[in-house]
């Protein structure tokens, strides 16, 4: 909302939660890039977390229905994939949410040169502290979880499994 009270597209976009992570908003995620209100309605550039997300079509169609039912008359997304997203771009907020969620948010990506994204094999050596009770050394237990952008991880200290976000 302005000051004033008027609702905004970007107010409403803001609002609109990740499918996959309800948690956080799309907005807190990092994978809206631009909102832009026009005489011919509401456009909306987002980024995929990664390549072949199968949350898109859901993101997609959660952010017509809220602009639609707020009011809006017309709304578009388009996708936006240059520059890729990365977890640089979760906002410290949603990374707090997804710890309160018990799931370990990513630290910072690692940085590369700029060009073809190299493909390395083995495994990166991080350290990840558990989102529960803070113990600093976990271990993972598989590379992958409910999602791609996740890991399945177990602290040896309060015995839990937790999921990790990827630092992509």
């Amino acid at each position: 909302m302005t000051p004033g009270g008027t609702i905004t597209a970007a107010g409403v976009v803001a609002t609109v939660c990740d499918p996959e992570l309800p948690m956080v908003t799309l907005t807190e995620l990092g994978i809206v890039r631009e909102v832009r209100e026009s005489a011919d309605g509401v456009e909306v550039a987002i980024t995929p977390t990664y390549s072949g997300c199968p949350a898109m079509e859901a993101i997609r169609d959660d952010i017509v229905k809220a602009l639609l039912d707020a009011g809006f008359g017309r709304a578009a997304v388009r996708t936006q994939l240059s520059p890729a997203w990365t977890t640089d771009w979760i906002s410290e907020t949603g990374k707090a949410k997804l710890a309160a969620a018990g799931i370990a948010p990513p630290g910072a990506a690692p940085q590369r040169a700029a060009g073809p994204v190299p493909l390395v094999l083995g495994v990166r050596a991080e350290a990840v502290a558990c989102p529960l009770c803070g113990h600093a050394e976990t271990e993972r237990i598989s590379a992958f979880s409910a999602t791609a952008c996740r890991e399945l991880r177990r602290c040896p200290a309060c015995r839990e499994p937790f999921e990790h976000m990827k630092e992509i």
